[in-house]
């Protein structure tokens, strides 16, 4: 039998959420939102991926304030025009595929903020431009040629905690399945997290201790307001000498696990433009290997891994239990039905597909009809 389509049990307060297989959708920004209002656009690309074979599918980071969104095309939800939108699409498209787990991603950019989309430069665009000022844990622009952004004060802080719980509750009533909290790419729970961004002199910045204090703040707060499916997304590592580093990244795992975090995504890089990323198939898996075997949590991998015999091998070598996919996914959106047939795996799917199907791949949906009158 095929590991990756071995049923996987996430704990949670609440009871927890059984996925019938080992995929997932990795969180994708579209830059399609109006105002941080999702639309059509939204409605499309989640119910083609929720009907892409995957046991979850992960919505984009989506920013718990105006001022936390990377371009002003992100999505939100942050108020009741936000929600509302997101309501609207996401039930719509969940209707499509009823069996697919949804999980939103929760964030917020910091210094990373108020940028153009990637396809026009991506660059820090300025209040001419359509864009604001950003915020961070130190006055440490992410490029020297970027307006520095403004440091964070204790109130500020306290009010985006305050922010991280309030989309999480709206999460939640909207009926998500999962919440991520992004910890990664150099968003501002990672920024604070990283010395190469983070040069605070107060309880905040210095000491490892330090640096961790405001992103288990704000895990702390979501997992005391909502007992669903919570996890988080980190960087196990900067890729630079002197940044934040896979050890780094279990001790603060370890600490998230005492908090009653029920599962971690593995990724990494982001903070800084001086990082030497070692490209390869696969590479970040050693580093969620690491975090499993240290603290025992459930974990995702993610990162160039494009063929299901990959991901078949990883779950089966125990370095991860949940495979993530992003790019994959988007290129190729039945991605999970390839990997069926290839691992002689099942999954559902809308019947008004099941005709697709090659012949030998049938099996794929366990009984299909080939025929039509």
């Amino acid at each position: 039998m095929s590991h990756l389509f071995t049923p996987l049990h996430l704990p949670s307060p609440r009871g927890g959420l059984t996925l019938p297989n080992r995929m997932v959708v990795a969180p994708m920004c579209q830059y399609q939102a109006q105002n941080g209002c999702a639309t059509d656009w939204h409605l499309m690309h989640w119910g083609n991926l929720l009907n892409s074979g995957a046991a979850m599918f992960t919505i984009e980071a989506t920013a718990v304030l105006p001022e936390g969104r990377i371009t002003p095309n992100c999505l939100g939800l942050w108020d009741a025009r936000t929600e509302a939108a997101m309501v609207e699409h996401l039930h719509r498209a969940r209707a499509l595929a009823p069996n697919t787990a949804v999980c939103i991603q929760l964030a917020h950019a910091g210094r990373k903020a108020s940028s153009a989309v990637p396809w026009q430069g991506g660059q820090l665009l300025s209040p001419e431009q359509g864009g604001w000022q950003t915020v961070a844990p130190s006055a440490l622009p992410h490029l020297p040629t970027e307006a520095p952004p403004h440091a964070l004060t204790a109130e500020e802080l306290n009010n985006i905690v305050a922010a991280f719980v309030a989309a999480a509750q709206r999460a939640d009533h909207m009926g998500v399945d999962a919440i991520e909290l992004h910890g990664a790419h150099g968003y501002l729970l990672h920024q604070f997290l990283s010395p190469l961004a983070n040069q605070r002199s107060d309880a905040y910045g210095g000491t490892f201790e330090n640096r961790s204090r405001f992103p288990l703040q704000v895990f702390a707060a979501v997992r005391a307001a909502y007992d669903g499916v919570l996890g988080l997304r980190l960087s196990a590592t900067d890729w630079v000498d002197g940044g934040w580093d896979l050890p780094q990244s279990v001790a603060l795992a370890q600490q998230l696990k005492a908090l009653g975090c029920d599962f971690i995504h593995v990724s990494s890089g982001g903070v800084s433009p001086q990082q030497k990323i070692s490209l390869g198939a696969g590479y970040q898996v050693p580093f969620a290997r690491a975090i499993r075997q240290a603290t025992g949590m459930v974990t995702t991998t993610v990162g160039l891994i494009t063929e299901p015999q990959q991901a078949e091998a990883i779950v089966q070598a125990g370095d991860a239990d949940l495979v993530a996919l992003a790019r994959a996914f988007l290129y190729q959106p039945r991605w999970g039905w390839h990997a069926a047939a290839a691992l002689q795996g099942t999954l559902q799917a809308h019947p008004a597909y099941w005709r697709c199907l090659p012949r030998e791949a049938q099996a794929v949906f366990g009984k299909v009809s080939i025929h039509q009158r």
